[in-house]
C-alpha cells in the first residue's frame, strides 16, 4: 500500500502543471518596461533589466555582463523611439539572433524640437494610455514565446490592462478639476510630453528629451522670464537627474519644489515608486496636489 501510495505521488507530482510550467527568459531596456514584463508575465518570465532602479536610460554605458544577458534571453523587450541608442550596438556585441520586441508599436507619437532639430519624443509611456499599448504588445510577444502558456499571458495582460484604463480615466478626471491656466509645472528635463498632451498639463523643462542635453545660459534665462510671466510657481526634480541646474531656475523665479517624479526610472522596492502603476500614480498626485 505504501509502495502505491510513494508511485501514485510521484506520478501526481509529475504530471503537476508547475513541473511543466514553462518560463520565458526576457531582457528589457530599462526598469518600467521591465515591470511592465513582469505584471503581465507573472510567474511565468524571469526579467532581467539592463538599466535599473533610479537608473537613466539616456547616459547608460552597456557593460559585457549587459551583453551576456542579452545573448541568453529568449526574448528583448525595449521601448524604442530613439530612448535606447546604444542598443544596437550591445546586441550586435552580445551575438543574439533572438526576437527584439519594441513595446511602443502602434503609439501615435508626437515631435519635439532638440538643438533645432525635430525629433520624436521617445517618453511614450507616460501616458497611462500608451501604457496599454505596452502591455498588450508585451502580451502577444509572451504568447508568441510561449504559446501553451498562452491563457494564463491573455488573463494577466488583460487583469493588467484593466488596471491601467482605470488610472488613465482617473487622471483625467483629477485635472479636469483645474483651470487650465494653473496647469503648468517645470520639471528637470522634457520626459512628461505624452502625460501633458493625454491629461491637459503644461511642462517647461531646461534640457530637451535627453538627461545628456545641455542648457545654454540663453536657454535658462528665457525659461527664467517664462516662468515669472506665467506664474508658475511650483517645481519638480527627478530620482535620475541632477537637481541643481532646476533648483537654481527655482531660486531665480521664487518657485517652491513640489517634490520628486519619477518618468523614467522607477524605485526600488522600498521606493515611492516600485512599479510602474505605483509610479504613474505618484507622478499624477504630485503634480495635481501642485495645482491646487
Amino acid at each position: 500500500m505504501k509502495l502505491w501510495h510513494t508511485t501514485a505521488l510521484s506520478i501526481a507530482i509529475a504530471l503537476s502543471p508547475s513541473v511543466f510550467a514553462n518560463t520565458v527568459n526576457t531582457v528589457a531596456s530599462f526598469s518600467v518596461l521591465g515591470d511592465i514584463v513582469k505584471q503581465v508575465g507573472g510567474e511565468h518570465v524571469k526579467v532581467s533589466e539592463l538599466v535599473g532602479p533610479n537608473g537613466d536610460p539616456h547616459t547608460f554605458e552597456p557593460s559585457p555582463k549587459d551583453s551576456v544577458l542579452i545573448n541568453k534571453a529568449d526574448v528583448v523587450f525595449i521601448s524604442g523611439l530613439g530612448l535606447e541608442g546604444w542598443m544596437d550596438r550591445l546586441v550586435t556585441a552580445s551575438g543574439y539572433k533572438g526576437k527584439i520586441v519594441t513595446a511602443s508599436t502602434g503609439v501615435k507619437t508626437r515631435s519635439m524640437v532638440e538643438d533645432g532639430e525635430t525629433i520624436t519624443d521617445p517618453h511614450a509611456w507616460n501616458s497611462a494610455a500608451n501604457g496599454v499599448i505596452y502591455a498588450r504588445n508585451v502580451m502577444n510577444a509572451l504568447i508568441k514565446a510561449d504559446p501553451a502558456d498562452a491563457k494564463y499571458f491573455q488573463t494577466q495582460g488583460q487583469a493588467y490592462i484593466q488596471k491601467l484604463e482605470k488610472l488613465d480615466s482617473w487622471a483625467k478626471g483629477k485635472f479636469a478639476g483645474i483651470a487650465n491656466d494653473k496647469r503648468k509645472v517645470m520639471t528637470s528635463h522634457d520626459a512628461f510630453g505624452y502625460f501633458g498632451q493625454e491629461y491637459g498639463v503644461q511642462f517647461l523643462a531646461p534640457v530637451g528629451f535627453s538627461t545628456e542635453a545641455e542648457a545654454s545660459a540663453a536657454d535658462v534665462g528665457k525659461l527664467i522670464n517664462q516662468i515669472k510671466q506665467e506664474h508658475i510657481h511650483t517645481y519638480f526634480i527627478e530620482n535620475q537627474t541632477d537637481p541643481r541646474l532646476v533648483k537654481q531656475i527655482a531660486a531665480a523665479t521664487g518657485a517652491k519644489s513640489g517634490g520628486e517624479l519619477y518618468p523614467e526610472a522607477l524605485t526600488d522596492a522600498n521606493g515611492e515608486a516600485p512599479t510602474y502603476a505605483k509610479a504613474f500614480e505618484h507622478n499624477v498626485d504630485a503634480i495635481y496636489n501642485s495645482m491646487k
